[in-house]
């Protein structure tokens, strides 16, 4: 049965590597930065944000991410940097990458609009020396195998206490993701361009904002892959909490919560039905965000990021 399991988190796996780079975030919505580098100093202060994404629970060898990101405004709020370091791994396969971004934020009468650009590199790695699936004697997969390929890529964001969207490019070049090993066996796996458009609103329920309605949508267009879109539905009571669902029609319906620990720390927590034929090897997917910010400088009435129930 492992042998079984292995040979199918390999195929499934390379196809996902084929497929995209990015992982595939449900709380998407607690950390932009991860869709776009325009996101970069949209909280005003200094924010820190971890997660972690254990996909397809129970099947052996499945998706595992961890990220930490972190960004703040300067120059009085017209420039946003900010940093994202990732680990993904799939089977005996990793993707590690460290990007830095930049956004020039310009104040309109009606919200913030960033233009951002991020750049940075991805360290693809392959260890199949713990497998037994292929003969002994087949030096491709023989052991560890490391690339290195840069990227760079480009987004904007727009922001107000009711409203957000924006578009991005992340990463701009097709860089072969293929290791030596991979590429002997399956051919070069070539990182397809795509595309993120998102957006979403704040829509207070009563005058006293004690709850709000939060619908939001994320558009995820790739070349040579089929639309992916998530729809999301999500209530917040009073600043402090809430809870949401989404659906994602490619493979999974989410359920999805946000605490509010303190002011400045913040819990996130979602779990994922999966819907593909996946799900008869998996007890769904499990993904936790936490975000800190870190009070370092006063806020004079400008509207940071709508979520994590900022609205002024």
């Amino acid at each position: 049965m492992r042998y079984i399991l292995t040979c199918v988190v390999l195929v499934i796996g390379f196809s996902n590597v084929r497929a995209q780079q990015n992982p595939v975030y449900s709380q998407y919505l607690f950390n932009g930065l991860a869709l776009n580098p325009a996101y970069a100093g949209s909280h005003v202060q200094m924010s820190l944000t971890t997660q972690y994404r254990n996909q397809w629970v129970n099947f052996d060898g499945a998706p595992r991410t961890f990220s930490i990101s972190g960004h703040t405004s300067l120059l009085k709020e017209r420039m946003g940097l900010g940093a994202m370091i990732t680990n993904d791994e799939i089977g005996s396969y990793r993707n590690q990458s460290i990007f830095g971004s930049y956004a020039y934020i310009l104040k309109t009468p009606a919200g913030k609009l960033s233009l951002g650009l991020q750049a940075g590199f991805n360290m693809v790695s392959a260890d199949f020396s713990d497998l037994n699936l292929f003969s002994q004697g087949d030096a491709s997969f023989g052991g560890l195998d490391n690339k290195f390929r840069p990227n760079f890529g480009a987004g904007a964001y727009f922001h107000n206490k009711h409203f957000f969207a924006g578009f991005s490019v992340p990463f701009l070049l097709n860089n072969s993701l293929s290791t030596d090993g991979i590429e002997s066996a399956l051919g070069e796996i070539r990182e397809a361009r795509y595309y993120y458009l998102y957006g979403g609103f704040l829509l207070p329920l009563n005058r006293t904002r004690q709850v709000v309605f939060n619908p939001a949508l994320l558009l995820r267009a790739q070349e040579g892959s089929p639309l992916s879109l998530d729809v999301n539905a999500a209530l917040i009571f009073y600043e402090v909490f809430s809870i949401g669902a989404s659906y994602r029609n490619i493979d999974a319906v989410i359920t999805y919560l946000d605490l509010k620990l303190s002011d400045q720390l913040h819990f996130g927590y979602s779990y994922d039905w999966t819907t593909s034929d996946i799900a008869q090897f998996s007890n769904g997917t499990h993904e936790f965000t936490l975000n800190y910010r870190f009070r370092i400088r006063q806020i004079h009435g400008n509207a940071e990021c709508p979520s994590y129930f900022q609205y002024e």
